[in-house]
């Protein structure tokens, strides 16, 4: 079960982070992949990493995931190399972090432009590719933030993007049903990665995560990717428009 074989995936935000993991993740279950970033640098070490690793393909790809032009070339590229795209995990993004009273039209911008519109856009280019052979797998990553609020971190605007994730991800899943492709969204919770390690590894934090995570502790790296490959898979076929909260529990309480 569950094998991605012969499957071509993209992965958004796939220099660094959570994007880095799961494009690993299916790599592992032998998709072939095309990685997206703006650091092409970065992609190109991956490429290297990965094809190593797992002998698949991997096409890196540098792209501003805000901008529509670059977006649309990327599909074009990625299409007329592997002749159709398979499996879209949107999961790039960033965020300017400020509460309510004290963020700025351009910090809220900037942030809604990254962590919303852009999955629009990628899934709009995408999503046209997998129309034309009747078959996909769209897998948004947003945030237990986008369907809470928080008490620990202000940060107004990524709640808003996150939670506008979490419904575009409905809406997609119920028009693209009839076309055979499923759309669904994770929402992560603390996940330990390169941006984040020194903030979680705080005596501060970790107090925090002991009372309000039941599980009493952040995510490990690859405690994402079982879901993300199980959404992702054949296996998966009548799954669509699921919100699957990765958070330890945070959710739940």
């Amino acid at each position: 079960m569950f094998n991605l074989e012969n499957r071509i995936a993209v992965v958004t935000g796939a220099s660094s982070g959570l994007g880095r993991q799961l494009a690993h993740a299916l790599a592992k279950q032998n998709a072939n992949l095309v990685i997206l970033a703006r650091r092409h640098e970065r992609l190109v070490e991956l490429q290297q990493e990965i094809e190593a690793a797992y002998g698949v393909q991997v096409l890196p790809i540098k792209c501003d995931i805000t901008k529509t032009e670059e977006i649309d070339q990327a599909a074009k590229t990625a299409e007329e190399h592997f002749g159709r795209i398979d499996i879209l995990i949107n999961c790039a993004g960033a965020s300017k972090d400020k509460g309510v009273l004290d963020m700025t039209d351009e910090e809220w911008d900037f942030t809604v432009a990254t962590d919303e519109t852009s999955v629009f856009k990628v899934t709009r280019a995408f999503a046209k590719t997998m129309k034309k052979r009747n078959y996909g797998r769209i897998i948004n990553i947003a945030s237990m933030y986008g369907l809470v609020g928080n008490t620990k971190i202000p940060t107004i605007a990524y709640h808003a993007s996150k939670g506008a994730v979490v419904n575009f991800t409905r809406a997609v899943a119920a028009e693209l049903a009839p076309e055979g492709i499923t759309c669904n969204c994770i929402c992560p919770g603390y996940f330990e990665t390169e941006l984040t390690k020194a903030v979680l590894d705080t005596p501060d934090f970790q107090d925090f995560a002991q009372q309000m995570v039941p599980m009493r502790r952040y995510g490990k790296t690859g405690e994402l990717d079982a879901v993300a490959v199980f959404l992702a898979s054949e296996e998966a076929s009548y799954v669509t428009g699921a919100i699957i909260p990765v958070d330890g529990g945070y959710t739940a309480i």
